[in-house]
């Protein structure tokens, strides 16, 4: 610090010990180097009007150098480390607060714990400029301009704290204050009301609004709320986190760089606990997260509010001041570049694949960015995958009609119960790069600052890129693997050897194309490895069922069990997506005539595309039919002539693109939508959603027992809510004389569909002996 003649340290203490150690500190690092210091207590933030009066009017004089200062109290030094113990928390003690009574034994036991911080100092003149900035050119009063200068001594503590604490102790303070009190905010606030009215735009309202919203990470809960969510998660799987040390270090380079959103995909309520304790571990600030307020039940709100939780109402259409308080929210933590969390989901997926991103929030953070708030944000995705979870039970519950458990107390216990049940296995965090928004929306100023159109595409495909990475990250497991060959037989049991047989061609396809696929999975190149997945399912509870016949234990997935299972088989669909259609479309072009059929490939290609556009992430079209093109190539670079041949051997050409998936993958979907589409086309009047889905129900398991279906997997609220998307995409849900005809255009489409995909079981099916009498011939030999 430059000498400087008058200097008025702002103490920032609230007890006698802490006023003696500043004023000590005082005494011999700063009274040395200046004329004349002065001590002065900041009021507390509950102090009278008085007290921030009496302040302001101490600071009359614009060349006073204003230095604030405290006492930063840290846990004592474990194994290298000052980090609360879970005893510390058990004995009622907080090292980062601890008791009046007890702090003069601490400092003079271990000064090293108590030592004195200051922050970055300033004039009494650069502050009124601040303060008048801020205030659309107003002058203050003794008390506001009191008030305004303990609440920026405040924040420079803070963050000068944070050399003391490291960066993961970095948290937004007084935040109500700082909002409402900034020049921006208050000047949107007033256009609102000139729109709305006073009473609904009003800044009490919005700061209750805030208030609401408010969040931080409490010292104490940045050591302990990682582990206790280690302790919750640990119970069922195995306490080392699987993440790839490459990634983290990039990851780290862009913490450094820019505001992180860390976007990730939402398969489990364990994944805010594992990705917090992923980032902790390893040394990165915990980000903020975003969360529904239904989550914010009992001592768990408390919680998870000193914990960086930021919770927001479920529903806040049609109030405006509100989503404008949210909106200026988001900005202003982008703006103070503190990282953020939410799924980009907006909820759980609760059938194992990705769902279509929102772009609420990330709208905002957007808004923020092209208005020049900040430089740049970089979207983090990351993927969450688990070798099993416990909460499928309740996603099959859904897909069944049933209704989501209230959030509570007793379910969150519940929650942690299940979680000691058994062992789940391992969990797997992937970083992949990241997105940067400056690249995606371009620089603040152009098309999308002006043009909402513009900037609402962009922000699509921003969006879809980042779930595009997410899947392509999402690492492949022996379990997922598996849980497909045995849903593929559809109830039929199979050997260990058997299934070995299936999974090994699919393992030997996905390390040509780089997939990433976890140990295990790669271990199902084994047929010991085979057996230890099929063991870890087949367990009390688990989806698989063992029998120990005569000669050979077979293992099978029950009609009760095939729901649960279809969340892992789906959580790996994106891997085999595009060759699956792919072999659906060279089944279908063949019955064209030959001359037509290169052409009905590229057609029938896209029309896949069209129809499983609400379930599946696609890439751009060009980019899209590019992957395809690779796909086909697969089957030899002479595909085109053996497709367009008379007479043409579709045995020979879809044999050579093995492993076929099709029937393994996208059967249950097809049959999802024939099964809804058979209700709405005899449905009169206009379509009640819930209604038809409750009567698909109803019919699908009609189908199940009449065997029109051999499979549970179609009978799912959540596959006939999304046929019932696709189907509203096509206009076949408006009320119309010629509805029932239109949608049997669909049934017919959906019906050559569903024939393309049982010619390819069939070829599976042979492919699938052909290949076990090459093994057993292999060993007779």
């Amino acid at each position: 610090m430059s000498s400087h003649d008058n200097v008025v340290v702002l103490a920032s203490t609230r007890t006698p010990v802490e006023d003696s150690l500043v004023r000590a500190w005082v005494r011999s690092e700063v009274e040395p180097e200046h004329r004349d210091v002065r001590v002065v207590t900041l009021p507390p933030l509950s102090g009278t009007p008085a007290a921030y009066a009496a302040l302001g009017a101490l600071l009359d004089d614009p060349d006073i150098l204003l230095l604030p200062a405290h006492v930063v109290w840290r846990p004592g030094e474990k194994d290298g480390n000052r980090r609360v113990a879970i005893s510390d928390l058990l004995r009622g003690r907080n090292p980062y607060d601890p008791a009046s009574r007890n702090q003069r034994s601490i400092a003079d036991a271990d000064p090293d714990r108590a030592p004195v911080i200051a922050g970055i100092p300033g004039t009494v003149g650069f502050l009124q400029q601040r303060y008048s900035e801020s205030h659309q050119g107003a002058t203050a009063d003794a008390e506001a301009f009191g008030r305004f200068v303990a609440r920026r001594a405040r924040l420079a503590l803070e963050r000068a704290d944070r050399a003391v604490l490291g960066p993961e102790f970095r948290s937004p303070g007084f935040l109500t204050e700082e909002i409402l009190h900034s020049a921006h905010f208050r000047r949107g606030l007033q256009e609102l009301a000139r729109r709305v009215g006073p009473d609904q735009a009003s800044e009490a309202r919005a700061e209750e609004i805030l208030d609401e919203l408010a969040t931080g990470w409490g010292r104490l809960f940045v050591d302990l709320v990682p582990r206790i969510q280690r302790m919750v998660f640990q119970r069922g799987f195995d306490p080392d986190i699987d993440v790839v040390p490459a990634e983290l270090d990039r990851l780290r380079q862009t913490v450094s760089g820019t505001p992180v959103i860390f976007l990730w995909s939402h398969r489990s309520n364990l994944d805010t606990p594992v990705l917090n304790v992923a980032l902790h571990e390893n040394g990165l600030p915990l980000p903020h997260l975003f969360a529904g307020i239904n989550m914010a039940f009992g001592p768990l709100g408390v919680v998870l509010r000193r914990s960086g939780t930021i919770f927001i109402r479920r529903s806040f259409r049609g109030d405006e001041l509100y989503k404008y308080v949210l909106k200026e929210f988001v900005g202003y933590l982008a703006e103070k570049r503190f990282n953020l969390s939410w799924s980009i989901e907006g909820t759980r997926s609760r059938t194992g694949k990705m769902l279509p991103p929102k772009l609420g929030l990330l709208g905002y953070t957007a808004e923020a960015y092209l208005a020049g708030r900040v430089d740049d944000i970089s979207l983090q995705p990351v993927s969450i995958t688990f070798d099993q979870l416990h909460e499928i039970g309740e996603y099959a519950n859904y897909a069944r009609g049933g209704r989501k458990s209230a959030e509570g107390m007793s379910w969150l216990l519940g929650f942690i119960k299940a979680q000691g049940e058994r062992n789940f296995g391992k969990i797997y965090v992937r970083f992949p790069e990241p997105v940067s928004m400056r690249a995606a929306l371009g620089a603040p100023g152009g098309a999308t600052t002006t043009d909402a159109d513009a900037r609402r595409l962009a922000l699509q495909k921003t969006a879809f890129e980042v779930a595009w990475r997410i899947n392509e990250a999402t690492p492949v497991t022996s379990v997922a693997l598996v849980t497909s060959v045995l849903l593929g037989t559809r109830g039929m049991a199979l050997t260990t050897s058997q299934v070995h047989t299936a999974v090994s061609t699919a393992v030997s396809y996905m390390d040509r194309r780089g997939v990433p696929v976890v140990g295990s999975g790669r271990g199902l190149k084994d047929i010991a490895g085979v057996e230890s997945t099929l063991k870890a399912l087949a367990v009390p509870g688990g989806i698989v069922t063992r029998v120990d016949g005569a000669r050979d234990t077979v293992w099978r997935i029950g009609t009760d069990k095939q729901l649960e299972a279809t969340f892992y088989r789906n959580s790996i669909i994106h891997v085999f997506l595009v060759s699956a259609l792919c072999e659906m479309a060279i089944v279908m072009a063949a019955q064209a005539p030959p001359a037509e059929r290169i052409e009905r490939f590229w057609a029938d290609v896209q029309q896949l595309r069209d129809l499983l556009k609400f379930e599946f992430y696609f890439t751009e079209r060009r980019e899209f039919l590019e992957q395809v093109r690779t796909e086909a190539d697969r089957a030899g670079k002479d595909w085109e002539e053996r497709l367009t041949s008379d007479p043409v051997d579709l045995r020979a050409l879809l044999m050579r693109r093995a492993p076929l998936t099709a029937s393994f993958l996208l059967r249950p979907f097809i049959e999802a939508y024939l099964i809804v589409a058979d209700v709405v086309s005899r449905t009169e009047g206009p379509i009640d959603r819930p209604a038809v889905v409750k009567e698909a129900l109803a019919l699908g398991e009609q189908y199940l027992a009449q065997r029109r279906i051999d499979s549970a997997e179609p009978v799912s609220a959540l596959l006939f809510e999304t046929g019932l998307k696709m189907m509203d995409n096509r206009g076949l849900l408006v009320e119309a004389p010629d509805r029932a005809e239109r949608v049997g255009g669909l049934v017919d489409q959906l019906e050559r569909v569903q024939s393309a995909i049982i010619t390819i079981e069939r070829l599976t099916f042979d492919l699938f002996i052909a290949d076990r009498r090459r093994l057993h011939n292999r060993g007779a030999s």
